[in-house]
């Protein structure tokens, strides 16, 4: 863990309105992100077994607002709105969220919320939307405290805090505070890396991954039979999972100086490999589940059909799920547009498939 912040940093019982309470209103929209290397594996609070790294999407996204007014009981009130729909359980969710963090934003408890969210894909969809939900989350609150108590004014201070606090929610979710390529998690060839938030390191690699293509192949968007949390509880007594630690360790390194390098073979090799590991862990954990469908492997045979035949470098990886990310170089899109839309289209669900890229990251409303 990192000297500078600990879990201790940020709690600060000063954060507290000592006058009038106030009211108004905070937006902000933040991205999902999908792991190239994958975090499965936890401890408390929110610390990851191994270290991840992630390309932030710039489509696929939640705007989150929330208004503010002064509490009208000792019982914080939070309503909240999905899709200008109301959501107790979300309601509830996030609630038991803010209790858990009152001693980070003390002034929480002096509020009542009205939390109004959307999201631009469909739930399920093999997109992360804890991650965008509760990145858009932390981030409101900490732009709240800059509002009214003049903290967090240096850039890299602010994200620094929204990425500790989204991590607390979701753990992927603090990779999403930042844009294009993110590590979130103690690596041995990041220095200034942490398990309690996520860094940039974007500038770190070459060009063509600045542009890099996702295209989601929506092959079933049921809910899942297990869900992340249970997985990554089941990989602490996974026989294997020792090992899978030391190779998410060793992949860091390696798909980092593949990427500086522009080495889209050694990306690939990677990436494909990440994701069939975490599916293994999965279906070596006890009791073993499998969240990949039939139509997941056949599109993963095609794509290697179609990499043979036409040598562009499109790959897949996976999410806790069965749906697929299709990555291959923007200047491949044509092509491979051309190719999802006559030969992919039979093993996907109705909802077809989302055309997203790597993005900047979050925006304020």
């Amino acid at each position: 863990m990192s000297s500078a912040i600990n879990e201790l940093t940020y709690r600060d019982k000063k954060l507290i309105f000592s006058d009038t309470v106030p009211s108004g209103k905070i937006g902000w929209q933040s991205p999902s992100n999908i792991a190239l290397v994958k975090y499965w594996g936890k401890m408390p609070v929110q610390v990851p077994r191994n270290p991840s790294l992630s390309f932030t999407l710039s489509k696929s996204n939640t705007k989150t607002r929330i208004e503010y007014t002064s509490a009208s009981g000792r019982d914080m009130k939070v309503d909240f709105y999905l899709n200008d729909q109301p959501n107790p359980e979300f309601g509830l969710k996030t609630k038991a969220f803010f209790e858990s963090i009152s001693d980070i934003f003390p002034f929480i408890r002096q509020l009542d919320f009205k939390i109004y969210s959307e999201n631009t894909f469909p739930h399920s969809a093999g997109i992360a939307s804890s991650a965008s939900g509760m990145s858009a989350l932390a981030l409101t609150l900490c732009d709240l405290e800059r509002t009214h108590f003049g903290n967090l004014t240096e850039d890299a201070d602010f994200y620094r805090k929204a990425s500790y606090v989204a991590r607390l929610g979701s753990g992927s979710a603090c990779r999403s505070v930042y844009g294009g390529l993110v590590d979130w998690g103690k690596s041995k060839v990041l220095a200034n890396s942490s398990d309690l938030y996520g860094i940039p390191v974007g500038d770190q690699v070459n060009e063509v991954f600045l542009t890099y293509q996702d295209t989601v192949l929506l092959v079933n968007a049921e809910q899942k039979k297990v869900s992340s949390r249970a997985g990554h509880s089941l990989m602490n007594n996974n026989p294997f999972a020792p090992e899978r630690f030391q190779q998410a360790q060793r992949h860091i390194g390696e798909l980092l100086e593949a990427m500086k390098a522009g080495d889209l073979e050694t990306f690939i090799k990677i990436t494909e490999s990440e994701a069939l590991t975490l599916h293994a862990m999965m279906m070596t954990s006890q009791p073993y589940y499998l969240l990949m469908k039939a139509n997941t492997l056949q599109i993963i045979e095609r794509i290697f059909a179609f990499r043979d035949e036409t040598n562009i470098p499109v790959s897949f990886t996976l999410d806790a799920g069965p749906n697929v990310h299709l990555l291959y170089p923007f200047s491949e899109k044509e092509k491979v547009m051309q190719w999802i839309k006559s030969e992919l289209r039979e093993f996907l669900s109705p909802l077809g498939f989302i055309d997203d890229e790597v993005g900047k990251g979050p925006v304020k409303l």
